[in-house]
Parts: C-alpha cells; sequence; structure tokens
C-alpha cells in the first residue's frame, strides 16, 4: 500500500469525525474497550490480578510477562488508544494481526508489535536511542518490511511521546499487510509486506504498569486475503 492510499485512508477519517457520513452503515468507530469491564477479551496466560478497570481506564499491572487478546480477529482497521506508563522506563505495546496465543515456551505472540516504551528505557538498558517508542516490528519469526530500517524493526521518526504519567495517543493504521503509526497526532513510522494480514489484537504485560484508555477502532473493508496470511483461530 502506498501514501496516496494511507492518505485517502485518513482522509475518510476525517469526514467522519467532522459528520459528514452519518448513514447507519457508514464505516464509524465502535469501542474496542468499553471502560466497565473486560468484556471483549480474553486472558491468554497472565492473571485475574494483570488487568483491572478502574474510572475508564484498564490497568496492566505488567506481571506475570503476557498478553490479553481480543475475542475476534481484524483485518483491515484503524485502531485508535490513550497510553501512559506509570514508572520510568516502562516497556509495553499492542500486538496485531497476532496469533492471540504465546509462542512456545516465550510469553508472548507471534505478530506486529507496536512499541510503548516510557522514555528512560533506552537509559536504563543501555540501549541505542533509536530504541523507543513507536517502534513497528515483526515478532516470533514473522515477516515484514520496515520503512525505516533498524534490523528488522521500523524506527520512528520523531520521538514524540511523553514520558510517565502522561498521557499519548497512538492512531494505528492496518490495511492489507501494511502498518502506519501516528504518534500524537503525526505519523512517524510504518512498515509493509507483512506475513500475516489478519489476526488478533493483544495488549502486553511486560514487567511495568501501563494505563490504557479510549481504545476504539474502525474496521475497514477486507482485501484478498488467504488462509496462510490469516492467524490461526483459537478456540
Amino acid at each position: 500500500m502506498n501514501n496516496q492510499i494511507v492518505r485517502i485512508i485518513i482522509l475518510m477519517l476525517f469526514l467522519i469525525h467532522a459528520g459528514h457520513a452519518q448513514q447507519s452503515d457508514a464505516l464509524a468507530f465502535r469501542p474496542l474497550f468499553n471502560g466497565k469491564n473486560l468484556d471483549g477479551w480474553v486472558d491468554v496466560n497472565t492473571s485475574k490480578e494483570t488487568w483491572k478497570v478502574k474510572n475508564g481506564t484498564l490497568i496492566c499491572s505488567g506481571l506475570p510477562i503476557g498478553v490479553m487478546r481480543s475475542d475476534k480477529q481484524y483485518e483491515n482497521f484503524i485502531l485508535e488508544v490513550e497510553w501512559k506508563h506509570m514508572t520510568a522506563g516502562g516497556n509495553s505495546g499492542i500486538f496485531v494481526w497476532s496469533e492471540g496465543t504465546q509462542f512456545k515456551d516465550d510469553p508472548l505472540t507471534k505478530a506486529i508489535e507496536v512499541q510503548m516504551l516510557e522514555l528512560d528505557y533506552a537509559r536504563q538498558n543501555n540501549a541505542t536511542d533509536d530504541y523507543v517508542h513507536g517502534e513497528l516490528f515483526p515478532t516470533m519469526g514473522m515477516t515484514a518490511i520496515p520503512d525505516n530500517p533498524r534490523g528488522i524493526r521500523s524506527k520512528s521518526l520523531e520521538k514524540r511521546c511523553k514520558g510517565k504519567g502522561e498521557w499519548n495517543k497512538y492512531v494505528v493504521v492496518c490495511v492489507d499487510g501494511t502498518v502506519k503509526l501516528s504518534v500524537n497526532g503525526k505519523f512517524v513510522n510504518g512498515l509493509r509486506a507483512s506475513e500475516r494480514k489478519k489476526g488478533y489484537i493483544c495488549l502486553e504485560a511486560e514487567g511495568a504498569e501501563i494505563h490504557f484508555r479510549n481504545m476504539r477502532i474502525m474496521e475497514l473493508p477486507s482485501g484478498i486475503t488467504s488462509a496462510e496470511q490469516t492467524a490461526p483461530i483459537v478456540n
């Protein structure tokens, strides 16, 4: 998918926000997290204490490390989510087009990860300064082509996230094997040719408390996606 198609999708999103698509069958956002409970989500390998809902916010303790998945698969969509870390150096993320199960002995899942790192992560872990929030990358042997390569990862072109205790907003556009990421109002990253083009959405617990809110999704028309490009169904 080229940049022109991405711009068309974003224009469509703008028109919907502006109130120009009012028909009942029009594309529209719906909550992916209802702000009240965990309906629509399935714990994969964490615990009852890992995920809590309070005052419209989904609170993840970060432990044990693992994931919670959506109860259905998604193919082409636009995902909006606000998030904030509560400790310096916190690590978490969202997985799209995920298998919806942990990968072998690893507590995480095969997918495309949309990373959420607190600003102090690189310093605390003696990591390259490129290792920041907003990286996009395939996990557990999945394949994709990064727009801004750092190995198999695609790095954000600008550092736009806020630090611990402050809300950030991601807009994630996933269409036909391409992912584009907006961080706090600006598109800064992308990848393409994902091995998988349909799967589950997973939230990650990775050792640090993180909060999520205003998580909603707009499902877009389906594409030509083969069985091999679709994650296995989890019963």
